[in-house]
């Protein structure tokens, strides 16, 4: 019977120094790992924030017209309350200059109770515009264009969605921004006016595209290709008033204009693209490739019918068969009211906050409009239903408010 052999003390010693060795390179290796799990991956950039942007509230101009559009915007439409005299609406006036010069800065307006909620403007901007009430009510006769649009055969309009004594168009790239301003707002106004609409408008997020991207509506298409660009010549002369009190202002045509997106989902492309003048995802005339493209109106089919058809879109708003071209700068939102419990879903109840700025309404909008209401393809898929006309005064300097001048 063999006997079995007892390792000598050397083995026992070199045996525990081996051992000892793969527990300490063990150990080792868990406690790297721990560090680098606690250190995560390699210190990366912070992303880049975007609220504490700030667009100057005071200048020759108001913000919010030249202004590239942010990304949510409430209307607010106002009534002056029937004892509200001309003190009163000066008085209105400067307190509502007073909050938004705050909080366009980033600054709490005076007796606000979030103030935190003040602290990102996220380029927040406040627009003033004035309707023939608020004229009236100052005791100033407001200027001859300012009165509701001419009846149009398309129209459908709802009063809940028209007119007002002021307006205040509230802008920013963040919603909760937009919130709590024209909240701020509404409460100071709350002794003087009572509301008479509020609309409320979204376009992409900031970061979602390039910043100078054409705005797509809810059918799909760019809207505002033949836009002129911010800063430049042409944008002034379609824009700003050169001369009298209103010099430096605008005219400001708000329209709430339902689309009808369920019958809309009917049509072909081929037929949308027909309707519009342009190839849905480019934006390009369907006489060109690129959106910036000019339209060539003359084309004509193998079939000897125009290559953009007389009833589309584009080439009525150009007005290039009545000899005429007149521009305006469209700075529009969409909306989505959500379908009422229990409706059919596929019942949509969307459409634009169509917004338009030019230095003479009757001279610019108004002849579009109206080639557009005689004979448009969209019209099939489009119902204007509210309208406003307001007067958008020209900036003021600090320690003045919106208005002081052309109410002087």
């Amino acid at each position: 019977m063999s006997r079995t052999r007892r390792p000598d003390r050397r083995q026992v010693l070199l045996a525990g120094t081996a051992g000892a060795g793969l527990l300490g390179a063990g150990a080792a290796g868990a406690g790297i790992d721990r560090a680098l799990r606690r250190s995560g991956p390699p210190t990366e950039a912070p992303p880049a924030l975007h609220g504490a942007e700030a667009v100057p509230f005071h200048g020759v101009h108001q913000a919010g017209v030249e202004t590239p559009a942010q990304a949510a915007a409430t209307f607010l439409a106002l009534d002056l309350r029937a004892e509200v005299d001309r003190a009163a609406v000066l008085r209105l006036l400067r307190l509502l200059t007073d909050d938004a010069a705050r909080l366009t800065s980033g600054e709490a307006a005076l007796a606000d109770t979030e103030p935190e909620l003040a602290s990102d403007p996220a380029r927040l901007t406040v627009t003033f515009g004035f309707g023939p009430g608020l004229f009236q009510r100052a005791g100033r006769t407001p200027p001859a264009w300012l009165a509701p649009l001419p009846a149009f055969a398309i129209d459908a309009l709802r009063p809940e969605f028209s007119d007002g004594d002021l307006l205040l168009q509230v802008a920013a790239d963040d919603p909760l921004t937009v919130a709590h301003t024209a909240r701020m707002l509404l409460k100071d106004a709350r002794a003087f006016t009572t509301v008479r609409w509020v609309q409320q408008g979204f376009r992409r997020a900031q970061g979602t595209q390039r910043p100078d991207t054409t705005q797509r509506n809810l059918f799909g298409q760019l809207d505002g290709s033949a836009n002129a660009r911010p800063g430049g010549e042409r944008f002034s002369r379609v824009v700003w008033i050169e001369d009298g009190a209103f010099a430096g202002g605008t005219s400001m045509v708000v329209r709430r204009i339902r689309m009808d997106l369920d019958t809309w989902d009917e049509a072909d492309r081929t037929a949308r693209e027909q309707a519009t003048g342009t190839t849905l995802s480019t934006g390009a005339p369907l006489t060109g490739t690129a959106e910036t493209d000019t339209p060539d109106f003359a084309a004509m089919s193998a079939h000897g019918f125009p290559v953009i058809p007389e009833f589309a879109h584009m080439r009525r708003a150009r007005g290039v068969d009545d000899g005429e071209h007149q521009e305006i700068f469209r700075r529009p939102y969409n909306y989505d009211v959500p379908p009422p419990a229990g409706s059919d879903p596929t019942v949509s109840e969307s459409g634009q906050i169509f917004v338009a700025f030019q230095a003479d309404v009757l001279g610019q909008f108004v002849p579009i409009q109206q080639r557009l209401s005689d004979l448009d393809l969209l019209n099939q898929w489009t119902t204007p239903i509210g309208s406003a006309v307001f007067a958008v005064p020209p900036g003021c300097a600090e320690g003045e408010h919106v208005g002081q001048h052309v109410l002087a």
